[in-house]
């Protein structure tokens, strides 16, 4: 019984390693896309640089399925606290920097159907 619980221990911390970590968070989500606010907002025409770099790092952290889930929660919550924002800007971010992203920048998207 020693052999099997000291067995077991082993597998799970063997597990703890090779698992992935969690999931993106919206700290990290919201530091990457603040930049874009004037952007999404309207108040500027196009991307800045560093937004584009934000929506690039973006990309970068949401690689799995599990991560574009979080971050596209992460941007739906975001959202909702900026009333302002422009669908047809934020829609239209990630090609604006020439950013292959993956994840709908948009109030309404069901985020649990990104793969």
């Amino acid at each position: 019984m020693k052999g099997v619980m000291i067995s077991m221990l082993a597998v799970f911390a063997i597990l703890q390693f090779v698992m992935p970590g969690e999931a993106v968070d919206c700290g990290q989500v919201n530091s990457s896309l603040a930049t874009c606010l004037p952007f999404l907002t309207g108040i500027d025409a196009s991307p800045s640089t560093a937004c584009c770099a934000g929506v690039e790092k973006l990309k970068s952290l949401a690689t799995t399925t599990v991560d574009k889930r979080a971050a596209c929660e992460c941007v739906k919550a975001a959202a909702a606290r900026y009333p302002n924002i422009k669908g047809d800007a934020a829609s239209s971010l990630p090609k604006k920097c020439g950013v292959d992203l993956n994840i709908p920048i948009s109030k309404t998207t069901n985020c649990q159907a990104i793969n």
